[in-house]
C-alpha cells in the first residue's frame, strides 16, 4: 500500500487514526497498541501476503533474543557477546539470502562461466529497514540501553507502519518513551495540524515534484544504448534524477513524520536539505540522516571509527561507505556508489586536514568576500561529485553509467542545444535546483515558523480555529494531490526497492 494512493489516505490512514483513539478510550492504551501493529501488519500484507509470515517470526525471533540480552546474565557456558554475534549473524542471514543470493550466483556466474541458474526470490519490501531497526535494537539491548519486555510494544517498534518500508532506521529510544504519555492516546488538534501539513507537503515533494522528473530521467537511463547521446540530453537525464530522488526520498520522509505525528508520536527527521551541504561530510549528516547514524554507531564505530590512526580511519570510512552501498541494492552499481562516496570521504577529511597546515589559510577564510566565494564553490563542487555518484546508484550497469558520464564529459554526439531536450523541461530542472538550495526545508517551515504562529495565538478559541483552518487545508491539499497522483497513476517510492 503506497502513502500517495486513494485506498490508504481515504480509506486505510482514517480508521487506523480514528481506531487508535477510540479504542485507546473505551479499552485502554494496550489494547491502542495492538491495535496499531494489527493495522501495521495488513498495511505490510496489503503487499504480499505470504511475506506477514517472514515479519512476524523476524520480530518475534529478534525479541527473545532481545530479551535473553536484557537480562543480563548467562550460563557460564554462553556469553552475551556470543548470544549478540549469533542474533546478528541470523538477521544478515536472513538478509542476504533474499537480498544478495542472486546477486552473489550472476558475479560467480560472470566470473567462471558457471552457468548458474538464478533463484525464484522476491525481495520482501521494507527488509533492509526493519532488519537494521532490530540490529540496533539488539547492540542497544546489549549495551544495556534498552529494556522493553513487552511484545506488543516490540512488535509496534519494529512494525509501524509510518516508518517500516522506507525508513526512518529508529532506536527504540526514539519511539517507544513516546507511547507511555497518556497524551497520545487522546485526539489533540495541533498534532494533527502539523502532522497534516507534513503529509500534504510530502505529497506535493512527491506527486509533483519527483514524479515530474521521473519521465526526464528514465528517457536517459532507460535507454539500452545511451552511447550516442549528446552531451546536453545526458546532463539533462542525470539532473532530473538528480532532482527525483532528492524530492521522492525528502516527500517520504515528510510523510512519515507528518502519519506520525498524526497519533501524537514524533519520528526523527530524516532529511535536512542535504543538497545545500558544503562538503560531503555536511551531506551525509543531511542525507538519509538515520541510516548515516546507524552506519556510523554500529559499523564505523566497531571497525575502530578514528580511534586508530589516520590510515585505519580512511580504511574505516571506504569500508562503512562500500557497505553502505551494498545495504541500498545487490548490483555492482551501488557498490561503485558506495565507493565513490567513501573516497569522497577521505578526500573531504585529508583536504580538511592539509587546510590546517597550508599558510594564510585561516587568515583568508576571515575575509568575508574570500569566505562567501569558498562557499559557493564548496556547495557546487560538493554537489557535482553527488550528481557523479547518482549516475551509478541509477544506472542499469556500470558500463551504462560509464557511458552516461563520458556523454556528459565531452565524448557525446554533440552539445546539442537546450531544446533538443525542451525549453519547458530545463525550466523545470532549474526550478527544481532553487529550491533544494535556496528554500527552508519541511521541519523549518512547518515544525518551525507554522508551529510558532499556531501556538502563538494568544486567544485558545482563535488558536482552535487557526488549527482547523490549518488542518482543513492540508486535508484540501491531501485530496488534490490524491487525485494527481491517481490521474497520473501512482507510482511507488524510490525507496521502497530497497
Amino acid at each position: 500500500m503506497l502513502f500517495t494512493s486513494g485506498e490508504f489516505l481515504f480509506l486505510y490512514l482514517p480508521i487506523v487514526v480514528a481506531g487508535f483513539f477510540a479504542i485507546a478510550k473505551t479499552m485502554g492504551r494496550a489494547i491502542a497498541a495492538g491495535w496499531l501493529v494489527l493495522a501495521s501488519i495488513v498495511f505490510y500484507g496489503f503487499w504480499r501476503p505470504e511475506y506477514i509470515a517472514l515479519l512476524l517470526v523476524s520480530i518475534a525471533v529478534n525479541y527473545v533474543f532481545g530479551y535473553f540480552l536484557q537480562r543480563g546474565s548467562f550460563d557460564r557456558y554462553i556469553s552475551r557477546r556470543a548470544v549478540l554475534g549469533f542474533a546478528i549473524a541470523i538477521n544478515l542471514i536472513v538478509l542476504s539470502y533474499y537480498k544478495y543470493a542472486n546477486f552473489l550466483l550472476g558475479t560467480l556466474d560472470s566470473v567462471f562461466a558457471a552457468d548458474l541458474p538464478a533463484l525464484d526470490i522476491v525481495l520482501p519490501i521494507g527488509i533492509s529497514f526493519f532488519t537494521f531497526t532490530q540490529i540496533a535494537y539488539l547492540v542497544d539491548s546489549y549495551a544495556g540501553k534498552v529494556q522493553e519486555r513487552n511484545p506488543i510494544h516490540y512488535a509496534l517498534f519494529v512494525s509501524y507502519f509510518p516508518h517500516l518500508i522506507s525508513g526512518p532506521v529508529l532506536h527504540h529510544a526514539d519511539m517507544m518513551p513516546q507511547f507511555a504519555r497518556a497524551e497520545i492516546y487522546a485526539p489533540r488538534l495541533f498534532n494533527m495540524s502539523i502532522g497534516a501539513a507534513f503529509l500534504a507537503l510530502g505529497l506535493i515533494k512527491k506527486v509533483l515534484l519527483a514524479d515530474s522528473a521521473a519521465p526526464l530521467a528514465n528517457e536517459l537511463f532507460d535507454t539500452q544504448d545511451p552511447s550516442g547521446l549528446s552531451t546536453t540530453l545526458a546532463w539533462h537525464g542525470t539532473l532530473a534524477y538528480t532532482l527525483q530522488i532528492y524530492f521522492d526520498f525528502s516527500g517520504y520522509s515528510d510523510m512519515a513524520v507528518g502519519l506520525s505525528l498524526l497519533i501524537g508520536v514524533r519520528l526523527p527527521y530524516n532529511f535536512n536539505s542535504p543538497y545545500q551541504a558544503r562538503n560531503i561530510i555536511d551531506f551525509w549528516r543531511r542525507w538519509h540522516m538515520t541510516l548515516s547514524r546507524f552506519l556510523r554507531d554500529y559499523l564505523y564505530v566497531p571497525l575502530g571509527g578514528n580511534r586508530l590512526g589516520v590510515g585505519r580511519r580512511y580504511i574505516n570510512l571506504a569500508v562503512t561507505m562500500l557497505l553502505g552501498g551494498l545495504w541500498h541494492g545487490a548490483a555492482w552499481t551501488f557498490v561503485v556508489w558506495g565507493g565513490l562516496h567513501g573516497l569522497y570521504l577521505v578526500v573531504n577529511h585529508g583536504w580538511r586536514h592539509a587546510a590546517e597546515h597550508v599558510p594564510g589559510y585561516r587568515v583568508a577564510m576571515e575575509n568575508p568576500i574570500l569566505r562567501r566565494l569558498g562557499a559557493v564553490a564548496a556547495t557546487l563542487l560538493t554537489l557535482a561529485a553527488v550528481i557523479v555518484a547518482w549516475t551509478f546508484f541509477r544506472a542499469e550497469s556500470v558500463t551504462h553509467a560509464m557511458r552516461v558520464l563520458a556523454a556528459m564529459f565531452g565524448s557525446g554526439s554533440s552539445f546539442a542545444s537546450p531544446t533538443d531536450a525542451g525549453l519547458s523541461s530545463w525550466a523545470w530542472i532549474a526550478a527544481g535546483f532553487a529550491l533544494a538550495l535556496f528554500s527552508r526545508n519541511s521541519q523549518e517551515l512547518i515544525d518551525g515558523a507554522f508551529s510558532r504562529k499556531l501556538a502563538a495565538v494568544a486567544n485558545r478559541d482563535l488558536r482552535d480555529v487557526a488549527m482547523a483552518a490549518s488542518l482543513g487545508t492540508s486535508v484540501v491539499i491531501i485530496v488534490l494531490m490524491a487525485f494527481v497522483a491517481a490521474s497520473r497513476g501512482v507510482t511507488e517510492f524510490i525507496y521502497f526497492n530497497f
